[in-house]
This record gives structure tokens, C-alpha cells and sequence, in this order.
């Protein structure tokens, strides 16, 4: 896509955190945004800020992906949405804490994708999945977060092979920011368990990733996923303050 102006884009958890980054970034290139979350309220805010179509619901209803899918017929789908996992050590989590992301990211994820394939998109659509770094390195103190958002990874190269074998056109990808984002919820939490296990204050822990990545910079790192050539071709990408994009493809 040379242009986002215009393109018809929905994304899910995009009230806040990095998901509100992201939809800050496409607003800013004139795209037509829809923004799909649980919270009206929150929802109603950024309508009214950025000047967005909202769809409320719970993004892991399958009837509710298959609506917006069909009516909306983006152009380009962002799944973002997601859950922020127990945290705690794996011998004092329940299986309903450890299993949380399960429940939610990838449970989103799968209906998601199939309401894309099923419609299907526009031949030449993208669609990106939001993973995370944990995927790579692991993250003992969130339970099956890790191999939740790996999941994730694998189905949208699942997706990719269905669309080519139907030759549909439709480009699945991931991204997976490879460092905690101190300004959301969910990094602030991971930030704080892993700093009280090592002892250190989490400002300093946040450091240790190198320079910072706030959402509204991985708002501008989808953009360009999206615009540029050089990342047509490829299903998962690095994300990170001090490397920007970088592919994760072998």
C-alpha cells in the first residue's frame, strides 16, 4: 500500500495502550478507522478525540468479528487486542490465570482470522497480529503468555497458507515488540514483577531493554509495515527502540 489514505482499517483494542498508538498513527495518514473494544466508554473518548468508527463487543465473540468483518470490509485489520496475564510464578498459578492469554489473545485471534478468510477479504488486504518478544525469550512470571503470543506467530502463518492455497490474496503478518512498554498497563505490571525478582526498581529494569518505545512509536512502525515495500514480503517482525524493524523470518 503506497497510501493508508482512505483504506478502510479496524482495530481491535485500540482505546488504549499500544493499540491507541496505533490508531493515533493511521489517523494521522487519513485512513477510515474503526476501533473495536469492550469499553464504551473509553470507546465514546476516542471517537470523540480522533473522529473514529467504533464497534463495541468482546473481540472474542465470533459473531462479533463476523459483523464487522462483513460490514466494515477493511482493508487492512490490526488484532491487537489482548489480555494482561496473572502474573506470578508458574507452581502459584491457577490454570485459569495461567491460561488467561489463551483465552483471550489467541481465542480472538482464531475467529478473527477465519472471519477474514471466510468473507474473504479484498484481494491485497493485511492483516497483523500483535505478538509480543515473549514469543522468543520466554516470560516465566506470565504463565502461558509466552506460548500464547508464539501461538499467535504460527497462526498467522497458518492464515498465509490458507490464503494461498485459495488464492485469495490476503497478506497475514505479525509484529512482536521485543521490550516492555513501560506507558501501558501491562508493561507497567510485567515491568514491576520482574524488577521486584531481580531487585531493582523498574525504572532501571526498563532500561535495560535500551532506548525506550512508547505506542505511539509502534503506531509508526505498523505504518510503515503497511506503506513500505520492503516489508510486503515478510510474516514477523522485531520490534524494538534501538533497532526499529527488523524481520524475524529464518
Amino acid at each position: 500500500m503506497q497510501t493508508l489514505k482512505d483504506q478502510r482499517v479496524v482495530v481491535t483494542g485500540g482505546s488504549r495502550g499500544i493499540g491507541l498508538g496505533i490508531v493515533e498513527a493511521l489517523v494521522a495518514r487519513n485512513a477510515n478507522v474503526t476501533v473495536v473494544a469492550r469499553d464504551a466508554g473509553r470507546l465514546a473518548g476516542v471517537k470523540d478525540r480522533l473522529g473514529v468508527g467504533i464497534a463495541p463487543g468482546d473481540v472474542t465473540d465470533p459473531a462479533l468479528a463476523e459483523h464487522v468483518v462483513r460490514e466494515i470490509r477493511p482493508t487492512v485489520l490490526v488484532l491487537n487486542a489482548g489480555a494482561s496475564p496473572p502474573m506470578g510464578p508458574i507452581h502459584e498459578l491457577t490454570w485459569e490465570a495461567f491460561s488467561t492469554v489463551w483465552n483471550t489473545d489467541v481465542k480472538a485471534g482464531l475467529h478473527w482470522i477465519q472471519a477474514a478468510l471466510r468473507l474473504p477479504l479484498a484481494r491485497g488486504s493485511r492483516v497483523i497480529l500483535t505478538s509480543s518478544g515473549a514469543a522468543i525469550a520466554g516470560s516465566p512470571l506470565s504463565g502461558g503468555y509466552a506460548g500464547a503470543k508464539r501461538m499467535l506467530w504460527m497462526m498467522a502463518s497458518y492464515a498465509n497458507g490458507v490464503s494461498d492455497e485459495l488464492g485469495l490474496g490476503i497478506k497475514f503478518q505479525t509484529v512482536l515488540p521485543r521490550q516492555l512498554i513501560g506507558e501501558t498497563e501491562l508493561g507497567q505490571a510485567g515491568a514491576a514483577a520482574y524488577a521486584r525478582k531481580k531487585g531493582v526498581p523498574v525504572e532501571a529494569f526498563l532500561a535495560s531493554f535500551g532506548a525506550a518505545m512508547p505506542p505511539a512509536q509502534i503506531g509508526e512502525h505498523i505504518v510503515t509495515l503497511l506503506t513500505d515495500a520492503r516489508y510486503e514480503a515478510g510474516v514477523a517482525f522485531g520490534l524494538k527502540g534501538d533497532l526499529g524493524i527488523h524481520t524475524l523470518d529464518a
